[in-house]
This record gives structure tokens, sequence and C-alpha cells, in this order.
């Protein structure tokens, strides 16, 4: 194989390891993380400032800031957070993306294998699942320096190659062409973290004197522009088939690096000089890749504190460029929080589940609604629509499911998320069979105009009370998964208790009427089943008011001024 082969392939296997012990390192902080990612994600309700420190914060844990932006595009989608918010959120993102950057130019090529062999030990012998997590975290934080020095090692013969040192030229002379290239890279490699770690290794190259960076800080900065420019396609990619503020809070994203990168290529020189200044001094070869991520570390800042003043300024902007259209009226049994793109935070996954088990439990509380209006005012016409709006909460349910499937299916849950996981299926299957009984019950009454049954108006009356408690049972158990603290969990057993009660009665006042002629004995079958699916009604609501006391309870995953909306 020739030496330009093994360059390339040197490269591109370098870079792999980095990607890959990146992206695990993501997954493992996560785990080891597990419901801390809560209280980072609790912040993005609060003010502009804490909306940058919660965003930074969340990138440092996830080692990316596209997945951040992604998820905070995703929140918004969802209207779990307004366009200031996801916006002061993308501001910190960009901060916490430097820290990658940072840990990058610490000099630990004698420690790599070490770092390996000891997160390989702690994840092979450790039994709890966090320990297991630390371990493979430190694992693949060392797999993500080897990348880093692989990188290193094939570049070297670059920096003594003519017709590249030519190339490189080029670039240090012409900033506008280091923007672009820079772009690119990142465009073609989908990680600005990756770009910077080879962008630094390549700095790090000695040129002719052997004291000299081949690029130099002045050629490196405008590449680091473009890197910034090129992360943001990303967010217009996860913004596509969204909501007009996902998509502007995806705009938002490439007007700060855009703007930024605008600004700082015209001070590329004295930039470089403030940078030197504040950075560690010694040779430029060994001091360059700190250098960079300094430049780096302050571009950001530096744009967040211009754009976090003028948030009100940004949202004009994106409003403009993206306006309102007509409003279309949605269908209330699709679903409003659910996205596919922020499975990979489970964190922040499960906060949508929760939101679109409420919704679908108002849906439900709906069809319960129009089947006591159905039994008690006899309205037969609504029982179409009834069984209409009970498959709608079915294919809605199927939906939720096949989404909390996908969060088994992704590794990334840690023992209790798998745990809360299962537990909102269980609460989302009572939701959905409340919703089914009752249209189970409406048809019921349509059976009887069909089959020409006629109850005593005695009977319909004691139905009708039945399903009104019913129906103030789900509302207090919904209330309750909330975090409703008004709500006694000890009433909504008595009411339980109170529908046994009224289904005794209710067979005996049968029997009774039966007896003296007032009821035919051929409906004590379908009046029963009636009375059957009323009871299995009752035992969800308890269910649902069981689940209101552990942490499958819907407030666990809600912000605190969402929990009794």
């Amino acid at each position: 194989m020739n030496e330009n082969m093994q360059i390339v392939f040197g490269l591109l296997g370098g870079l792999a390891i980095f990607i890959y012990g990146m992206n695990m390192m993501s997954e493992c902080l996560q785990k080891a993380a597990g419901e801390k990612m809560k209280s980072i994600l609790a912040l993005l309700t609060k003010n502009p400032v804490l909306g940058v420190l919660a965003g930074a914060l969340t990138t440092a844990v996830l080692q990316s800031s596209s997945a951040t932006t992604v998820m905070a595009i995703g929140f918004v989608s969802a209207g779990l957070m307004n366009l200031p918010q996801a916006i002061s959120i993308i501001f910190g993102a960009n901060i916490g993306t430097t820290m990658t950057a940072q840990i990058i130019a610490f000099k630990i090529s004698d420690y790599i294998y070490i770092i390996i062999f000891v997160g390989f030990i702690i994840a092979f012998i450790a039994k709890s699942e966090k320990a297991k997590s630390i371990g493979q975290t430190i694992f693949a934080f060392g797999l993500l320096f080897l990348g880093i020095e692989t990188m290193g090692d094939v570049m070297k013969p670059l920096a003594s190659s003519p017709m590249f040192t030519q190339l490189i030229a080029s670039v240090k002379h012409i900033p506008v062409l280091g923007v672009g290239v820079g772009t690119l890279m990142t465009l073609v490699v989908q990680s600005s973290s990756a770009t910077i770690a080879v962008l630094q290794n390549f700095a790090a190259q000695a040129g002719p004197d052997g004291m000299t960076s081949i690029l130099g800080l002045t050629g490196a900065i405008p590449i680091l522009l473009g890197d910034n420019i090129g992360t943001t396609i990303t967010a217009l990619l996860a913004s596509i088939g969204q909501t007009k503020d996902a998509k502007r809070t995806a705009v938002a994203h490439c007007i700060f690096n855009i703007s930024g990168s605008f600004l700082f290529i015209w001070f590329v020189k004295p930039y470089a000089t403030l940078i030197r200044f504040i950075s560690p001094k010694g040779p430029e070869v060994e001091v360059i890749s700190r250098q960079i991520a300094n430049a780096h570390t302050c571009f950001n800042i530096t744009m967040t504190l211009i754009w976090v003043c003028l948030i009100g300024v940004m949202v004009k902007i994106v409003m403009f460029l993206i306006p309102d259209g007509k409003k279309t009226e949605s269908d209330p049994f699709e679903t409003l929080y659910l996205d596919e793109n922020v499975k990979n935070q489970p964190a922040a996954a499960l906060q949508l589940v929760a939101k679109e088990i409420l919704h679908l439990s108002d849906q439900v509380k709906k069809v319960l609604h129009d089947t006591v209006t159905v039994v008690k005012e006899n309205q037969m016409q609504g029982v179409d629509k009834i069984q209409e709006e009970s498959a709608k909460v079915t294919k809605l349910t199927d939906k939720i499911t096949d989404y909390l499937a996908g969060l088994f299916s992704s590794g990334l849950l840690t023992e209790q998320q798998a745990s809360q996981t299962a537990g909102l299926m269980y609460v989302l299957g009572d939701v959905e069979r409340i919703g089914n009984l009752s249209a189970g019950i409406a048809l019921s009454m349509k059976e009887k105009e069909t089959n020409q049954y006629k109850y005593s108006q005695e009977a319909m009356d004691e139905l009708a009370k039945c399903l009104k408690t019913l129906e103030k049972m789900f509302d207090s158990a919904t209330k309750a998964l909330r975090g409703d603290t008004t709500v006694e969990l000890e009433k909504l057993m008595k009411r339980k208790d109170k529908i046994v009660n009224l289904d005794i009665m209710m067979r005996k006042s049968h029997i009774q009427r039966v007896n003296k002629g007032k009821c035919k004995a051929s409906l004590t079958t379908p009046f029963t089943n009636i009375l059957h699916l009323i009871d299995r009604m009752g035992n969800s609501c308890i269910n649902l008011a069981d689940a209101a006391t552990n942490e499958v309870a819907l407030k666990y995953f809600l912000p605190k001024d969402e929990m009794t909306m």
C-alpha cells in the first residue's frame, strides 16, 4: 500500500474511532447521569440565562451540541417549550460543545492505553449499572484519544508534502476559503467536535522549522468558524416536517453561528493575538491545540453574551423569516408531543410520552362524557361518533406504544428508566381501556334500540348515575397522575366502593323489575354485560390511582409548573 493510501485510511480509521468513542461516551454518560438529566432539563422552563446554563450542562453531558439542539427543536415542536426558551438552550449548547475541544487539548498520549484498560476492567467486573456505565465512559474516553492519536500519526508525513503545504498556505492567507473548508468538513462528518479534533491534530503538525505550526492559529481560526457554521445543518435537517417554531429554532441556530463567523472573520489576526495572550506559552506546535480550544470557547461565549441580550431581536428575525401561515385545525386524536429525534435522550423522551398520555386521557374523557350523554339523554345518534373516537383512541395508543417500544430497543435506558417505561405502558393500557369500554357501553345502548330492548326509566337513571360516578373517578385519577395534591385518593377508592354497591343494587333492582313484569327476563344478559363493563372501568380507574402513588405517576416526568394544569 502506498503512503498516500495509508494516510487516507489512517485518517478515516482514526476519525471512525474518535466518533465511535465520542458517541459511546455520550450514551454512557447519559446512563451514568440517569435522573440527573431531568434536573438539568427542568432548567429549560426558566429565564434565558438559566436556559443558556441548561443548554451548556446538557451538551456537556451529551457531548453533542447537535443532540441538544435536536432535543430543543423537539420540545418546541411538542409545545413543551416556547421559542425564546429554545433559543437560549441553543446558545448554551454552543458553549457546552467547546468542552470536547478543551478535553482534546490535554496531552495524554502516554496514558491512553492505561485509560482504556482501566475503563474495560471497571465495565467488565462492575455489578451495578451505574458503575458499569462509568467504566464504559472511561473506556470510550480512551478510545476518543486513541482516535486522535491515530489521526495525528498519519498526518505527520503531510507536513513535508510540498503540494499540501502550498494548499495550506492558500487557506492561511484567504480566510474565506478556510471558512468554506471548515463548513464542508462538518457537513460531511456531521460532527463539529470531530472536525475540530482533526483541526487540532493537523495544526499540531510542525512546519519546516520544527517549531511553528504548519497551519498556525490565524489559519486555524477561519476553519474553526466554518466548523461552527457546518454544525447547523443537523438542526435544519431535524426541523424538516416540524412546527413553525421548531423551524425557527433551527434558523436561530444558523443565525447565531453565521453572524458570529461573519463578525469574527474581519478580526482574525487581532483575535489570534488575544487568544495567544490568554493561552499557555511555549512552542507553537505544543500549545496550538489549546489555543484552538480557547478560540472555540471564547467565540461561543462572546456570541452568547451578545445574543442573549438581544434574544427579543432574534425572535423577531426568525418570526420574520418564517412567518405564521394560515392555522389549520389538527386532529385531536393525532400525536402532539412525540418526536423520533428525541429518542436518543431518554429523560427528555419520557417527558414527551407523559405529555402524550395526558393528551390521550383528555380524548378519553370526551368519549366517556359523550357516553354519559347517550345513556342519560337517550341520544343514540351520538353512538357512531363515539365508536369513531374509540377507534382513534386505539390508533393513538398504538403510536405511543410503538414510541415506547423504540425507547426499549434503543439500549440507552437505565434500569430505572426501563422500569418507568414499562410502567407508562401499564398506565397507557388502562387509559385506552376506559375509552374502549365506554364505547362498548354506548354500542350496547345502540343495540338496545336496534333489538327494541326496553329498559325501565329507573334502570337508565341508575346506569347514568353509575357512569357519572365513573366520570368523576377518571377525572380525579388523571389529576392525581398529573400531581394534583388536592385529589384525595381515599375518596377515589370510596367512589369505587360506591360503584360496587350501585352494581349490586342495580342487579337486585333488575331482578325485582323482572319479577314484577316491568322488565323482560331476556334483558338480563345485555344489562349484566353493561354492568360488567362499568365494573372493569372502575378497576382501571383504581389502577391509575395506584400508579399516581409511585414513580410511574406522570407528575414524575413533568416540570412542576405543568403538573396541575
